[in-house]
């Protein structure tokens, strides 16, 4: 008999899954509720790591493709202070480990390398209902259902599936991320071009921040960040997208112009990402036919490692299962308890990190992290 493996969420984490189930021969099926693969923007650029990422894209067979897709050049790495002077500045000489690529192109390549029907469009899923023995029933919103020998949450941070297997939810880290793009930037805004270099550019002092990445095409992405109540974040929401953009910026008044042109200058509205986070420790008892992967198993604080550690997931669970033909149980075994174990010593980084670029140290533990000394 052939095993239903219904994977919940077509983003990284649950892609690589799929793309190393069908490297073994094992068929999945990806319900996704957007409704097409350019339904959105999937984001900015991402540093995918040697340790985890680049071991998940080797399993999934996809090294070629990742390669034709690294932004070179983009691992160059600047520290600023408030006033734009430069405390820190590192040039990517091409031996580094964490080459960037944008999160599109990386889901793009990811999608086309598999069957046609393996990911199935505009499928939000709106019911899970145990069944007995592992399987569970799913409908989605445009009335259709499937029934699964085995359910994986990839749905992110707010996860349908987590509930199945954990009580935890998420909760507001008190750092809200406000992003903004500028585009044609040499031409258009060429003092924030020339302060964010040709790769990433970190402007942080203690409770507050403005960080870049040079994208392809001309494009600085920005991320302002600010320990804030999350009553703030209502400023940041209005429709007037010049009122906002002043909000934003009065966080910063006295730094240097060309860092905060990032938000002023910016050619998008200001958006807010409220940071949640789901306890280190996260984990929970084995409960038949149902795992997670990625944030919908442990959200934490962005730090550069959430999408390589989905990946990794999606990657390591593909393996178990194609190790342990017939016995699935003892498959997700294996692999949640190195999960767990994995996922919390990242997570306590991740917030080590938050705290080295916001924290009363800022930016010089920030400047320690990313030299490997003392500032």
């Amino acid at each position: 008999m052939i095993m239903q493996i219904a994977i919940i969420g077509a983003g990284l984490g649950g892609l690589t899954l799929a793309r190393v189930l069908h490297v073994h021969g094992i068929d999945a099926t990806v319900y996704e509720a957007e409704a097409s693969a350019a339904a959105r923007t999937q984001g900015g650029q991402l540093d995918i790591h040697e340790i985890d990422g680049q071991v998940a894209l080797a399993a999934a067979g996809l090294m070629e493709e990742f390669r034709a897709i690294i932004h070179q050049g983009a691992e160059a790495t600047r520290v600023l202070d408030s006033s734009g002077a430069v405390l820190f500045d590192e040039p990517d000489d091409g031996t580094g480990g964490r080459p960037e690529v944008l999160r599109g192109d990386l889901r793009r390549i990811l999608v086309d390398s598999l069957p046609a029907e393996t990911v199935r469009w505009g499928k939000k899923l709106i019911g899970v209902e145990p069944l007995g023995d592992g399987r569970h029933g799913l409908t989605f919103a445009d009335g259709s259902a499937a029934i699964s020998d085995l359910v994986v949450g990839a749905d992110g941070a707010w996860s349908k599936i987590r509930p199945l297997v954990s009580s935890a939810t998420p909760k507001y880290v008190g750092v809200t991320f406000v992003e903004t793009y500028c585009y044609d930037v040499d031409e258009r805004h060429p003092a924030a071009s020339a302060a964010v270099g040709s790769g990433a550019m970190f402007a942080m002092s203690p409770g507050m921040g403005i960080a870049a990445h040079r994208e392809a095409g001309g494009v600085l992405h920005a991320y302002v960040e600010v320990n804030r109540p999350a009553e703030w974040v209502d400023g940041v929401s209005s429709t007037d997208a010049a009122a906002a953009r002043a909000y934003v910026a009065a966080e910063f008044a006295g730094w240097a112009t060309e860092l905060t042109s990032l938000i002023t200058a910016a050619d998008t509205a200001p958006v807010a990402r409220m940071i949640h986070a789901l306890p280190n420790d996260q984990r929970w008892d084995r409960v038949p036919g149902v795992t997670l992967v990625g944030d919908a198993a442990h959200l934490m604080p962005p730090s550069g490692d959430g999408a390589n550690l989905a990946m990794f997931d999606g990657a390591e669970l593909g393996r178990v299962i194609a190790e342990y033909p017939g016995d699935i149980e003892t498959a997700l075994a294996e692999y949640e308890c190195a999960l767990f174990s994995r996922s919390a010593a990242v997570a306590v980084e991740a917030h080590e990190t938050l705290d080295r670029c916001l924290g009363d140290r800022a930016p010089y533990g920030l400047i320690e992290l990313i030299s490997g000394g003392a500032a």
